[in-house]
């Protein structure tokens, strides 16, 4: 997997809750941020997913078939 670096700014008392964690546990704070990161991206799928299902409830939204996506295909 290709690795992107990335600058960041973090308020204080994050950036010093960051470098305790990564002390206690050994791991470097880029890593952390990665899994932080990992945890909070399927967190917000969630969120979407529950959304989207709200608004296909409220009529908001239209599904199509699956066999009329693959006539089309």
């Amino acid at each position: 997997m290709a690795v992107k670096r990335l600058n960041i700014t973090l308020n204080e008392e994050l950036a010093l809750e960051l470098e305790r964690v990564a002390k206690e546990l050994g791991e470097k704070k880029s890593r952390l941020i990665a899994k932080a990161l990992t945890f909070y991206f399927d967190y917000l799928d969630t969120e979407i997913a529950q959304e989207r299902l709200k608004r296909l409830e409220r009529g908001e939204t239209q599904i199509v078939p699956a066999e009329e996506v693959f006539k089309d295909l």
